[in-house]
């Protein structure tokens, strides 16, 4: 018989793509926090520090996280010279079926890495606490199924989506764009959205990135004032652990 893996022995690769020491440590401690498991149990992998480096990093960890980015953009890969890298890290651990869960970054890196495209705005892109529509699909994927269609989730990106290339099943959306897919026959899974963060982080976030995000002081304050708990978007998180990685 297969002894099962138990949660104090998982080890998990984080794929971090921040600059801001303070939103560094408040990414790691919150991808901790929502997967139930100590920080010591994610190993970090920054880019900024690390740029070059070979998609084997992943080798020996039980799963991949990828974080998000508010100071690069997959679009601008001779800008962030780290991309490259990255989309070869997300190729690498589907081909080896690593269980992968990306998020916000991650989610565009994984759109590119499969043969797609990510369009750009500027102006009235989504920021703050929005309801996400659910597939068929996600009534039986393993990490979405129990939650209910509408809930809410934090997301600010001006980077979207709105094709799926082949094979990557569509679990997630709202009216502007495509918000999560899974690879098909691969334990990976993308979120446009934040599941990893909270109201209370998207607060300091935004104190941090108010001027890169908001337009004015009344902005800012009319985006906070929007923000709501997201608890059903947690539990994603909490779901693949529980049923990906402990099943």
């Amino acid at each position: 018989m297969v002894k099962r893996m138990q949660r104090k022995d998982l080890k998990i690769l984080l794929l971090q793509i921040r600059d801001d020491q303070k939103v560094r440590d408040e990414e790691h401690q919150s991808f901790a926090r929502y997967s139930n498991l100590n920080p010591e149990q994610i190993h970090v992998h920054n880019v900024f520090d690390k740029p070059n480096f070979h998609p084997d990093i992943v080798d020996g960890f039980d799963a991949l996280y990828v974080g998000g980015a508010s100071e690069a953009n997959v679009l601008l890969p001779n800008k962030y010279i780290f991309v490259e890298d990255c989309l070869e890290l997300i190729r690498y651990a589907a081909d080896r079926n690593v269980p992968t869960f990306a998020s916000c970054f991650g989610f565009q890196l994984a759109i590119l890495a499969f043969g797609g495209t990510i369009l750009s705005r500027e102006t009235d892109y989504e920021m703050g606490s929005i309801p996400i529509t659910l597939t068929n699909l996600a009534n039986v994927d393993k990490v979405y199924k129990g939650i209910k269609s509408g809930f809410s989730a934090l997301s600010i990106h001006r980077q979207y989506a709105v094709e799926l290339p082949s094979k990557l099943d569509l679990l997630a959306y709202t009216a502007n764009c495509l918000h999560s897919f899974k690879v098909r026959d691969k334990d990976m899974w993308a979120f446009q959205f934040h599941p990893e963060v909270d109201r209370a982080t998207v607060f300091k976030r935004l104190e941090i990135y108010k001027e890169k995000y908001t337009e004015n002081e009344q902005h800012f304050q009319s985006v906070l004032d929007s923000l709501v708990e997201t608890p059903e978007s947690h539990q994603l998180m909490a779901n693949f652990v529980d049923r990906v990685l402990l099943r």
